[in-house]
């Protein structure tokens, strides 16, 4: 059995590191360890890309000696390949999360953005205390609020409203048609249950349904309304931290729309 070269464990070694790192990070900011402006900020999305290309130099530098020592090992050679291809996939991840997050720049959207669902004082007391991101006006520019000062100027001078009917405009409230305001609410709750959201809150007399949608990895939690009126339903999701939701919201209203939808019978 041929002996693997020192170079070759070193990069076998960094490819099992790799994506425990990028685990850590993710699982460290859900449970505690560490705020998410560690885990995503500093440790993905800062020392991730040093640290990927560190794994493929290294790799690159197996690959040539691997194929420059006679005999050549097979073993060797597919190691340092996997060295240089598993950084290149995880760093095109990142090119499309910051694209992804380039074309969803906000995170509050809502299917009415005139008079979008508003929270109980519960919620909002709640996302206080987390220290979340304030509720912002649908209609104040983004040039006025302070997260979004360094936005590109074509993108400051437009408010939530324009940007939500302008990037989300397949979003829309779900007509309420025959059902009770009673069953749209059961309904709504019910929905959010499958899809696992927590801390679910139901007001039949105001007609709002409340929960708390929490992320895989990370574990970001993002607070989500549905306000039932008289001949229709609204939908909100807002994340508590970060700029960009990277679409996230509009997603989850698309499949409670959908999911809604489909136990009061209308589309």
């Amino acid at each position: 059995m041929t002996k693997l070269p020192w170079h070759s464990k070193l990069v076998g070694a960094l490819i099992v590191f790799l994506p425990v790192y990028f685990i850590i990070a993710a699982l460290g900011t859900k449970i505690g360890l560490w705020s998410w402006v560690t885990g995503l900020v500093s440790m993905t999305f800062t020392a991730g890309p040093i640290l990927l290309g560190i794994v493929a130099v290294t790799a690159l530098v197996s690959l040539i000696i691997a194929l420059l020592k006679k005999p050549r090992s097979r073993i060797a050679i597919t190691i340092a390949v996997i060295g240089l291809v598993l950084p290149a996939v995880i760093f095109a991840g990142f090119l499309s999360a910051r694209s992804t997050a380039s074309d969803n720049p906000i995170h509050d959207i809502a299917t009415d953005t005139a008079n979008p669902p508003s929270f109980s004082a519960e919620t909002l007391a709640e996302r206080r205390e987390a220290g979340a991101n304030p509720i912002h006006d649908y209609q104040v520019p983004l040039s006025e609020i302070e997260m979004f000062s360094d936005s590109p100027p074509e993108l400051k001078i437009k408010s939530h409203a324009q940007i939500i009917n302008d990037t989300y405009a397949n979003l829309s409230p779900l007509p309420l048609a025959g059902a009770s305001k009673a069953d749209a609410v059961a309904a709504i709750a019910a929905a959010m249950g499958n899809m696992g959201f927590v801390d679910i809150r139901s007001d039949v007399e105001a007609g709002r349904v409340e929960g708390v949608a929490e992320t895989f990895w990370f574990g970001f939690r993002d607070d989500v309304v549905a306000r039932v009126g008289e001949n229709e339903i609204d939908f909100r999701s807002v994340s508590r931290v970060g700029r960009s939701d990277l679409g996230a919201n509009a997603e989850r209203i698309a499949d409670l729309r959908t999911r809604v939808a489909e136990q009061i019978g209308q589309r």
